[in-house]
């Protein structure tokens, strides 16, 4: 298993590119998940990022017109599409985010219907169309079940699976299990699990209330997902997202590195 550089950790404390490229050899890692552009040049990105030696593993951008529900939305989805050609990245994934006023089967139901527009363009691209795991009790996609609803209708769907996530609607090794065929990249989060609503938590299917851990630190049993992972042969890439604010992003995910490759010894 590789581990990946999820751009979005970073950025959203305020690095930089380069500080993310940086942090990325620094720690010795295989991958860039770009989030977004960041309004660069995808071109250029590519060469800075091959430059330093690591592979694109995938591009994730939002389909923010879409959930706003503006006509022109496909449009916004071409053009990422595009931006992931030009990258290299073989992988998308679109996060899907919540809606407050929309229950959880209305809104994945929405999604898919957006999907199949979406699923024949990445096709003609040569790119493999993602969803992932993503928190909250009125997300569309949290639990095995959830994806394979989604599947069902779009055959060449696949999931980045979201250990972390997962674990707010499931056992996230169980659901891993069911998965497996399916997956073709990952990310591994943290979550400190509450029976009441604390600060900064967030709602979840199973009725407990979830918020940021830096990975190895929290609730989520990461040991058990990486054997599970590795009994199954999974050999793509593993995102290290956190997305707490007790620690720089960039001590953040060196810690997380070096906790996961514990695992490995």
């Amino acid at each position: 298993m590789k581990l990946c550089m999820m751009t979005y950790t970073m950025a959203r404390q305020g690095f930089s590119v380069k500080d993310v490229i940086k942090t990325a050899v620094d720690c010795k890692m295989e991958g860039l998940d770009w989030v977004t552009t960041y309004g660069k040049n995808p071109e250029d990105l590519k060469k800075m990022s091959h430059d330093a030696g690591l592979e694109i593993a995938c591009h994730t951008f939002m389909a923010s017109k879409f959930l706003a529900g503006e006509e022109d939305w496909l449009d916004e989805v071409k053009q990422s599409i595009e931006d992931a050609v030009i990258l290299g990245a073989p992988i998308v994934m679109i996060p899907t985010c919540t809606k407050a006023d929309m229950d959880r089967d209305a809104f994945r139901d929405m999604w898919i219907a957006g999907l199949k527009q979406v699923a024949p363009l990445t096709d003609n691209a040569g790119l493999i169309l993602t969803v992932e795991n993503f928190p909250g009790k009125l997300s569309s996609f949290v639990t095995a079940d959830d994806y394979y609803k989604a599947k069902a209708e779009i055959p060449n769907l696949k999931l980045t699976y979201d250990d972390g996530n997962s674990a707010t609607g499931e056992d996230p090794v169980d659901s891993f299990k069911q998965c497996a065929d399916d997956i073709v990249h990952a990310h591994f989060k943290d979550w400190y699990i509450f029976d009441r609503d604390e600060e900064g938590c967030r709602t979840s299917l199973i009725g407990k209330y979830f918020k940021p851990a830096l990975i190895g630190q929290g609730d989520i049993d990461t040991a058990g997902v990486w054997k599970a992972m590795k009994e199954y042969g999974y050999n793509g890439f593993i995102n290290i997202e956190y997305e707490g604010d007790d620690i720089k992003a960039d001590k953040a995910t060196q810690i997380a590195v070096d906790y996961l490759r514990g695992l490995s010894s």
